[in-house]
C-alpha cells in the first residue's frame, strides 16, 4: 500500500522580485488538498483529533479560507477524506498480504500482520477511521465503499479457507468480526504505546494471536 505518513507541509510558491508575471500557484494544480490532508495528519498525531480545526490547518499553510473551502466545507469533510484514504490504503495492504501469501493459511495470517502494521505506520489515519469522529458526518458513499471493501476482503479470505476445509463452517461475517476484534485490540495497544515487556512488540504479539486464531477457527478434525 502507498505510504501516507505526514510530511512537511507545502507552502505556496511566491513570484520572484524580478518576475515579469505572476507564477501560477502550485495549489491550483492539486497540491493544496494533499497539503491539507498531510497537515491534518500531523496535527492529529501531535495533538489529537479534538484539536484539529480547518482554520488552524489553513493558518499553518498560509492559505485563505476561500481556498480551504474549495476542498473541504468543514472539519467533518476533512476527517472523512482522512478516513477514506486510510480505508483505501488498508484495503490494498490487506489484499497484497493475502495474495503474496498464496491466498491460503499463510496469506490469512499475513493479513493480520498487515492490519497491525498499517495502524502502527499510519496512527493518525487509524484514529480517525475507528475513533468515532466520522460517525456523525454526512454519508459519504466512497468512504462506505472503502470501509466495507476492507472488511469484505477478510470475509472473502475466510470463505476461501472454508471451501479449502481449513476453517470451520461458522457464519463468515461473524468470524470476520471476531478476528477483526483481536487485531484491532492489538493495533490500539500498539499505537497507544501500551505494549511493554519481553516479546510484547506488536508484530510478535500479532503473529502469536493469528496462530491461536488459526487453531481456534479450524474444523474440529484439524484442531490439535
Amino acid at each position: 500500500m502507498a505510504a501516507m505518513s505526514p510530511s512537511r507541509a507545502l507552502r505556496p510558491v511566491r513570484p520572484s522580485a524580478g518576475s515579469g508575471r505572476k507564477r501560477p500557484d502550485r495549489y491550483h494544480h492539486g497540491d493544496l488538498r494533499r497539503a491539507l490532508l498531510e497537515e491534518a495528519l500531523r496535527i492529529i498525531q501531535a495533538q489529537g483529533v479534538e484539536e484539529l480545526t480547518l482554520r488552524g490547518v489553513g493558518k499553518t499553510l498560509g492559505v485563505s479560507r476561500t481556498a480551504l473551502y474549495r476542498h473541504f466545507a468543514d472539519k467533518s469533510a476533512l476527517l472523512v477524506a482522512v478516513a477514506r484514504e486510510g480505508f483505501r490504503t488498508l484495503r490494498l495492504e490487506l489484499l497484497e498480504a493475502w495474495e503474496q501469501g498464496g491466498r491460503g493459511r499463510e496469506g490469512f495470517e499475513a493479513m493480520g500482520v498487515a492490519y497491525v502494521r498499517f495502524a502502527v505506520a499510519h496512527p493518525s489515519h487509524y484514529r480517525v477511521m475507528f475513533g468515532g469522529f466520522v460517525r456523525t458526518a454526512p454519508t459519504d458513499p466512497d468512504l462506505l465503499a472503502e470501509a466495507s471493501g476492507a472488511f469484505q476482503l477478510l470475509v472473502d479470505a475466510l470463505v476461501a479457507q472454508q471451501q479449502a476445509g481449513l476453517v470451520r463452517q461458522d457464519d463468515p461475517p461473524q468470524l470476520a468480526r471476531f478476528i477483526w476484534a483481536i487485531v484491532h485490540g492489538i493495533a490500539r495497544l500498539a499505537i497507544d504505546c501500551q505494549l511493554r515487556g519481553p516479546h510484547a512488540d506488536a508484530e510478535t504479539l500479532t503473529r502469536y494471536a493469528m496462530d491461536r486464531v488459526r487453531t481456534g477457527i479450524a474444523p474440529t478434525s484439524l484442531s490439535p
